[in-house]
This record gives C-alpha cells, sequence and structure tokens, in this order.
C-alpha cells in the first residue's frame, strides 16, 4: 500500500500452493498479473503515445489494422471502431469468444479477432472485451513500427526501475512464481511462470489483454507515477486527466484503459470517484486513489488449483476496506 508518496505497508501470506513443503510468499514474489495488462501495460502505452502526439484516439482501428474492415460493407459498423472504442470497451465487439478452441497459431487468433462481428453500435453498448485488446495492442504495434513490449520496456518499465515486470519469465525464474492452475482444459499441465491466459498464450506470451508478471513493489512505483506526475516524468497530468474520465455511454464504469469505482466495486467502499483502477483474472487487483493519493495492490493466485472459485470477489472489497480503514 502507497500513501502520500510513502509505501505503508509491503507485506505476504500463504504459500505458492496448498502442498505441504510449497514455498512461502514474500512481498517480492512475481504474479501472472493477468489483466492488470491492460491498465499498465496497453493503456500505459497508449498514453504515452498520445501525449507525445503520436496517437489521435479518433483514429478509426481500419486504418492501423486494415484486416478488421477489409471484406466488409462500406456502411457496416466495423468502420466507425476507433482506438477510444477499443480502450473504453465500447466498441460493440463481443466479451469473451474462446478462440483456442479452434485456433492454433497467432496468425489464426489475430484473423480471427479481426473478422469478429461488431454486435452494436459503436459507443452504445459498454462490454469488457479481451478481443478489442488484443486488436489495441496490434494497432499500437502497428503504430509503433516496433513491438509494445520493447516500447513500453524501454519508455515505461525501465525509467521506474521496474525490474521484476515483463513478458515471457526465462526457465530459470518459473519456479520462483506461484502456480496459477492444474489446466485440464488446454495444455493439460499445470502452469507455473507462463501465461495462464490462453490466448495469450497462443500470442507467444505477450498481448494487449494479458500476459505480463510483475510484482507489489514494482506494481506501488507504477502507480506512484500517476500519483506524482511532475516527480516521475512519465504521465502528463493531463493525460491522467483524461484517461480516468468515464466514457459512453451512460452508466459504464470504464474510463480509457482502465476502470472506476461502481456501486459495487472491488475497491470496496472507501476509494473516490477520482480513481482509477484494474482487476486480473488470476486473482490480482490494482486501485488508485487520484484524491486522496493512495494505491493499494492484490496480488493472488486464486485460480489454484482450479478456476472456478469466485470467493476473491469476497476478499477483494474486504481487503481494500480493512486498508482504508487503518488509514
Amino acid at each position: 500500500m502507497l500513501a502520500d508518496g510513502e509505501v505503508l505497508l509491503l507485506d505476504a501470506l500463504g504459500q505458492f500452493t496448498y502442498e505441504s513443503g510449497s514455498p512461502a510468499v514474500t512481498p517480492a514474489t512475481m504474479y501472472d498479473v493477468a489483466s492488470l495488462t491492460k491498465a499498465v501495460f496497453t493503456a500505459s502505452a497508449a498514453m504515452l503515445l498520445y501525449q507525445r502526439g503520436l496517437l489521435d484516439l479518433e483514429t478509426p482501428v481500419g486504418e492501423l489494422l486494415p484486416g478488421f474492415i477489409i471484406g466488409r460493407d462500406s456502411s457496416r459498423l466495423a468502420r466507425r471502431v476507433t482506438i477510444r472504442h477499443l480502450l473504453a470497451h465500447n466498441s460493440g465487439l463481443p466479451g469473451y469468444v474462446p478462440f483456442f478452441h479452434t485456433a492454433t497459431t497467432p496468425y489464426t487468433v489475430l484473423r480471427d479477432c479481426l473478422e469478429l462481428p461488431i454486435e452494436a453500435e459503436p459507443g452504445a453498448r459498454a462490454e469488457y472485451s479481451d478481443p478489442g485488446f488484443m486488436l489495441l495492442g496490434k494497432a499500437l504495434e502497428s503504430l509503433l513500427g516496433e513491438t509494445l513490449p520493447t516500447f513500453t520496456h524501454r519508455e515505461l518499465f525501465a525509467p521506474l526501475e521496474m525490474t521484476r515486470t515483463g513478458f515471457c519469465p526465462p526457465p530459470s525464474v518459473r519456479s520462483l512464481i506461484p502456480p496459477t492452475e492444474e489446466d485440464e482444459l488446454f495444455r493439460q499441465r499445470r502452469i507455473q511462470g507462463e501465461v495462464q491466459d490462453e490466448h495469450a498464450y497462443l500470442l507467444k506470451g505477450a498481448a494487449g489483454h494479458a500476459g505480463l508478471f510483475s510484482n507489489v513493489p514494482d506494481l506501488l512505483r507504477f502507480a506512484h507515477a500517476i500519483l506524482a506526475p511532475a516527480r516521475f516524468r512519465i504521465f502528463e497530468p493531463a493525460t491522467i486527466e483524461l484517461f480516468a474520465q468515464r466514457q459512453s455511454p451512460s452508466g459504464s464504469s470504464r474510463a480509457l484503459g482502465w476502470d472506476t469505482p461502481s456501486e459495487e466495486s472491488s475497491s470496496g467502499r472507501f476509494f473516490s470517484a477520482q480513481s482509477i483502477g484494474h482487476l486480473g483474472y488470476s486473482g490480482c487487483s490494482l486501485w488508485i486513489d487520484r484524491e486522496t493519493e493512495v494505491a493499494i495492490v492484490l496480488l493472488t493466485n486464486r485460480t489454484w488449483p482450479h478456476r472456478e472459485s469466485q470467493l476473491i470477489r469476497t476478499v477483494r472489497p474486504a481487503f481494500h476496506d480493512a486498508l482504508r480503514e487503518v488509514l
């Protein structure tokens, strides 16, 4: 937990698994942070490109990814989908499609994303979309002319000294990362030190929607860069403010690449309306209160040994409330 520019709590509880002799978790333990990738990696890259004048949020996705519109009628909704829509999860794309049942290569995953139907008028429906962020990551790479992990490591993670943050941990460190699950659906083995998300796995471990590994100290440094932009000189205040604003339609809690507290938010009862955050399927979360200058990171492997448990939905708000009450 970070408050007023200082780390007030950095602690760990439990073991990697329930097995006897399983390693103990430490504050430095790396986790598969799942969809925190969307905010910490993909949206952050978009923020950097926007403030440098390299990204227009109103750019049609089809201009950067022609395959998104090729073969579609000129009146089709896909031609009206913009980068802003992908960031705001209101593009009209479906939320989740299990491409991995038939796709076997990066090419087939991306082709399937490009060919998805647009189910609603862009901007009219909020639906959290993994395919949207897969496409967003590729669109930003098209704009950059280099891979997004290379750009983000150089421009964000390295300057912030986030040395334990990145994609595709080497085999030498995989045993130091808590396993996410005993996968009986896709890979038929224990998933440890490699991305749990099936589509990120097919995309060679690095994608716009998932794949990032990190730890609590690194993510608190990232949060500090959001809370103290003048000190870190990574993000400009106007950029943070823009990306933190809720987007259409009315009632959506989604900002640009970020979420904001909703009525029954995982952030609990005390994060202000000026807060931004995100969740990760593996049991991770990051919430940053820009009004009170508080940031809280929670990393767990809630999907161990299987992903069915939803108890994290009770744990997250209770955890955040307990820390805020102490403050």
